[in-house]
């Protein structure tokens, strides 16, 4: 689950903090309570409350209870944290309402007062904010669903596609007339393919080696098709094992480039292909002649949306003048998966 906060849930807090604001003033005036008390008191419960929200949402929550599943850690922590800004606010109001410091609480009358000074007011906004935000995720989590759903059947007629056996048959005439030893070897690299694809229809994420290869083969054909517009080239300094993409992404990134960049008379489009330790970049340079379609397709949305269920890490994507530059993260598989 997210909890970082976005712009609704900023909203919220702020009509909340407000309409509590309102009700303290009525009640410090109820009280009769010094000026001091409504300039003092009343910001500072805000402050220390909202600071104790934040430090839950950015860090207790997705360190301890959704990462690491340490409850003891986040129980002991979330005591402390309440403890600790309870007690500044009680020193606060204590001093704010003049109190008699001979008879100030022993120190675990203290620490209990401390402890439920900002409880309540943080804890509402929490438990409000934390019911917001797995409605929030169980509805993103049925949209994405039903997205993968649409992309799988997208994946599949890819993986069909009229247009993509046409064009490698049409290769592939050529090449028995010119050349019957590349012929074959291109008629076997195709098979691998295809092969590769029926085995891997229902898998969502392959072994990084075992994509690689499948790339590697793909590139072959595209090399053979367009001879030296498209310069290919493959750095893994890293041992690829135990490493996870998901299927049919590396395929995506390179018909990508292909599609959207055609290499004139003097220039090739250069396609680096860098696997590091949690990234895999394809990096190409852009050719001078435009292309009609968005730079941003279909493809690499529905990349995006591939990884939504398998990370929580998203695509980076850089796009200058001269290069475009594509980043997908790594998966890590846990032991439950």
């Amino acid at each position: 689950m997210d909890t970082r906060l976005n712009r609704s849930d900023y909203i919220l807090i702020a009509i909340i903090y407000t309409v509590s604001a309102v009700f303290n003033i009525i009640d410090y005036y109820r009280a009769d309570s010094f000026l001091i008390e409504y300039l003092i008191d009343i910001p500072l419960s805000v402050i220390l409350s909202f600071i104790i929200i934040l430090i839950f949402m950015y860090w207790l929550i997705p360190k301890y209870f959704v990462r690491e599943k340490k409850y003891v850690q986040f129980v002991f922590f979330g005591l402390f944290i309440l403890c600790f800004f309870g007690a500044i606010d009680f020193v606060a109001g204590y001093w704010t309402g003049k109190g008699d410091w001979n008879k100030f609480p022993a120190w675990y009358d203290f620490l209990l007062r401390s402890l439920f000074r900002l409880s309540e007011d943080a804890g509402f906004i929490f438990g409000i904010l934390l019911a917001k935000k797995f409605y929030e995720g169980q509805a993103q989590f049925f949209n994405v669903q039903k997205q993968q759903k649409e992309n799988e059947l997208k994946l599949l007629r890819s993986q069909i596609d009229p247009h993509f056996l046409f064009n490698n048959l049409n290769t592939l005439d050529a090449l028995i007339d010119s050349n019957t030893a590349k012929a074959k070897e291109y008629i076997n690299r195709l098979s691998l393919i295809y092969r590769y694809l029926i085995q891997t229809k229902d898998a969502e994420v392959m072994e990084l080696s075992d994509e690689i290869a499948f790339a590697e083969n793909y590139i072959f054909l595209i090399e053979t098709r367009f001879g030296k517009d498209y310069n290919f080239r493959i750095t893994k300094d890293i041992s690829l094992k135990d490493k996870f993409v998901p299927t049919g992404s590396i395929q995506t990134l390179l018909e990508n480039v292909v599609k959207h960049n055609k290499a004139s008379n003097v220039k090739t489009i250069d396609v680096v292909v860098v696997i590091e330790k949690n990234w895999l970049t394809v990096i190409n340079t852009k050719s001078n002649i435009k292309s009609r379609e968005e730079s941003f397709g279909t493809g690499l949305k529905n990349l995006k949306t591939r990884y939504k269920l398998l990370s929580d890490q998203e695509i980076q994507i850089i796009n200058t003048e001269t290069k475009f530059k594509v980043s997908i993260p790594i998966v890590q598989l846990s032991n439950e998966s």
